[in-house]
């Protein structure tokens, strides 16, 4: 039997080698293309010189990618290939781009807000479906990890992820004092509501317009895409501000109560509880905190506006207990206090902590449930399926 040739364009995400894997036990021939990934400075026109001989003439059933490269769009529209997109990071600026509505395209989002963001400039060649998680890999490393390992990494909250200080654009814009206040304003607003984000809804075209004006070196679309500026301040600025609060309070407020471990870059010095444990491997470390910690806390970026990061299908894959802010569309992949557990205000947070720290049969089973439903229904292997139905029928 003759296997299916496809070419993976990779970049460097972390999802890369689970996608490739579960490729791989679907039987497919994988060949990676990682040029970007040795040299991050290459210019469109440089990978294009680098790929099209091989997409133009490599026989292959599809390209794919982790997130839209719209280079790569109008190199395989030219060649009439099938270029399959799996975003998986909220916003993806690419998207504005005029190549996401060339025909070559199958783009499958994970935010139902985002998917309808951009339907309408692709009809029928853009979806919406979930994340899932390699729980193949994992459950190798969890199983291949001795008592030693297992035991340097339990604790009873973990949280592992930036809380964005560091790399939040906010923090460096000019804006007068009136503007100033109102986008503080807005961003108090959205800490106190949970499953709805309205900022990109409430801020005016005023707004935009004294934004652009006082932030000359903020990100300036290219010709031929979109230019939706509007969003890029609600999303990569005001969103990322809101989750910066979020998670710099939350963690405050945990730490001041519980024992919470913190696995970051991100300086701590300001959180005097919190214990920070550094940098956690993606690929080696992560699956055995999110298995070994009695709660792990899952604290989504605002940007993300309705859907599921990946982090929530990761903890649940490693058969770890969660509990996770509430998300729009939470309720229609997973049953509420069944498979795992969110919250809805700090407060909340910090009872739903003290309740399952004490609770512990409990915690256990919601684990258990949340693992055997990533295991049924939003494996890698599952959702590859489920994408390739889509595209072939």
């Amino acid at each position: 039997m003759i296997k299916m040739k496809i070419y993976i364009y990779r970049y460097g995400s972390i999802c890369e080698p689970d996608i490739i894997d579960s490729f791989r036990r679907l039987g497919f021939d994988v060949d990676e293309e990682t040029v970007e990934m040795e040299n991050k400075k290459l210019l469109p026109s440089e990978c294009i010189n680098i790929t099209s001989e091989k997409i133009t003439h490599g026989n292959y059933q599809f390209v794919f990618t982790i997130n839209f490269f719209p280079w790569l769009s109008y190199l395989c529209n030219i060649a009439n290939v099938k270029y399959i997109s799996l975003i998986v990071d909220s916003p993806v600026i690419e998207l504005y781009s005029d190549a996401i509505t060339n025909k070559c395209n199958y783009i499958f989002t994970f935010d139902n807000a985002q998917y309808m963001e951009f339907y309408n400039r692709n009809p029928d060649h853009i979806f919406h479906i979930p994340l899932a998680a390699n729980t193949v890999r994992t459950s190798e490393i969890i199983n291949n990890a001795d008592n030693n390992i297992k035991q340097k990494y339990s604790c009873d909250i973990s949280f592992i992820g930036s809380t964005y200080q560091e790399k939040c654009p906010y923090n460096q814009c000019s804006l007068p004092d009136y503007e100033r206040g109102l986008a503080d304003g807005i961003i108090e607003a959205q800490l106190k509501v949970y499953g709805y984000n309205f900022i990109e809804e409430i801020i005016t075209d005023e707004f935009v317009d004294c934004f652009i004006k006082c932030n000359p070196d903020m990100y300036k679309f290219p010709d031929k895409y979109d230019k939706n500026y509007k969003a890029v301040i609600a999303q990569q600025y005001l969103s990322v501000k809101t989750a910066e609060q979020e998670r710099i309070r939350a963690l405050t407020m945990l730490s001041e109560n519980f024992n919470v471990d913190l696995y970051t870059g991100s300086d701590t010095t300001a959180m005097p509880h919190i214990h920070n444990k550094g940098f956690a491997k993606t690929h080696t470390e992560m699956p055995i905190i999110f298995n070994q910690s009695k709660i792990n806390l899952n604290i989504t970026a605002k940007s993300i506006r309705t859907g599921l990061p990946l982090r929530i299908f990761d903890v649940l894959g490693c058969g770890g207990f969660l509990i996770t802010n509430y998300q729009a569309e939470l309720s229609q992949y997973f049953d509420l206090g069944t498979d795992l557990v969110a919250y809805d205000s700090f407060e909340d947070l910090k009872e739903k902590c003290n309740y399952y720290l004490s609770h512990e049969d409990e915690r256990k089973q919601i684990a258990l449930n949340g693992y055997n439903k990533v295991q049924q229904l939003h494996t890698f292997d599952k959702r590859l399926v489920e994408i390739l139905e889509a595209v072939f029928g």
